[in-house]
């Protein structure tokens, strides 16, 4: 894990941006640690999630948006439901995720490399469309070989689908891209 610096120049509207877009208070977050100790994913972290909340509330907008942690969560909810005030802490921590992308910060290039593939096939298809997203990312990422191996033992289950799905409301799904490029995060 990565020590704190809270030296840095405290941003109190993003404090206010990251409270708004969660509407959590973050203010009633008091360190227990029991989001932490919940979380399955805190040993590839370089910050706990009790410190990113604590990150957030000192206004260190550079250091969270910048942090490994926030593409790392498995949005479990585990720290939101161990959390003892009631703090959407998974939530906030989707909307540090959305910040970060709209600020091109993410830490972790094959997860942006993923996310867009992911986005995009929910963008052009309504739904995930897996075949597409696999495309998609062995072409960002170069990465042909990887998981070859798991082909021949994912195809017999009827997985992977050559087509997309046709799926009713491409209306809806694109006004929702809409709001994200516009930046409304809720």
């Amino acid at each position: 894990m990565t020590s704190i610096n809270y030296s840095n120049r405290f941003d109190a509207n993003f404090v206010r941006m990251v409270e708004e877009a969660s509407e959590q208070r973050l203010s009633q977050c008091y360190q227990c640690g029991k989001c932490t100790a919940g979380c399955p994913c805190t040993f590839a972290y370089d910050y706990p999630v009790n410190q990113i909340m604590r990150l957030v509330q000192s206004g260190q907008k550079d250091t969270v948006l910048n942090c490994k942690a926030i593409w790392l969560c498995a949005t479990c909810e585990s720290c939101t439901a161990r959390c003892p005030n009631n703090i959407d802490v998974a939530r906030v921590i989707d909307v540090l995720r959305h910040m970060a992308r709209r600020e091109d910060r993410v830490a972790i290039s094959e997860v942006k490399k993923f996310w867009d593939s992911f986005l995009k096939s929910v963008q052009t298809n309504g739904r995930l469309f897996e075949t597409g997203v696999l495309a998609g990312y062995i072409a960002k990422t170069g990465r042909i070989f990887t998981d070859l191996d798991l082909g021949p033992r994912i195809a017999p289950k009827g997985k992977l689908s050559f087509r997309p799905h046709k799926v009713k409301g491409q209306a809806e799904i694109a006004r929702i891209f809409e709001r994200f490029n516009k930046g409304v995060i809720s």
